[in-house]
C-alpha cells in the first residue's frame, strides 16, 4: 500500500521527514502547538458554559465543548508539526 504524499508545490523548507508517522509527528509538537492546543480547549469550554446558560445544561455543554476543542487543537497541533517535518512550515 502506497501510503507516500505528493504536493502540488515543493518545500520551501528543508524536508526532515516525507511521510512522518503519528509517533514523530506528536514527538515533534512545540510549546506553541501545545499553546495553541490548550488556548482552543480553553474557548471551546467557555463556549460550551456559555452556549448552555439558557437551557441549563451548563456541566454537559462544557463538556462537549471542551472534547471538541481538544480534538480540533490536537488536530490543528498535528497539522503544524507535520509541515514542519515535510518542510512546508520553517522550524521553529
Amino acid at each position: 500500500m502506497n501510503t507516500d504524499i505528493t504536493a502540488a508545490v515543493k518545500p520551501e523548507y528543508p524536508v526532515v521527514d516525507r511521510n512522518p508517522p503519528f509517533t514523530k509527528t506528536v514527538a515533534n509538537f512545540n510549546t506553541l502547538d501545545y499553546l495553541r492546543l490548550l488556548t482552543i480547549t480553553g474557548v471551546s469550554v467557555t463556549v460550551g458554559y456559555l452556549s448552555g446558560i439558557k437551557p441549563n445544561v451548563r456541566g454537559p455543554s462544557m463538556v462537549t465543548g471542551g472534547l471538541i476543542g481538544v480534538l480540533g487543537g490536537f488536530m490543528y497541533a498535528y497539522q503544524n508539526s507535520a509541515g514542519r517535518l515535510m518542510g512546508f512550515f520553517p522550524q521553529r
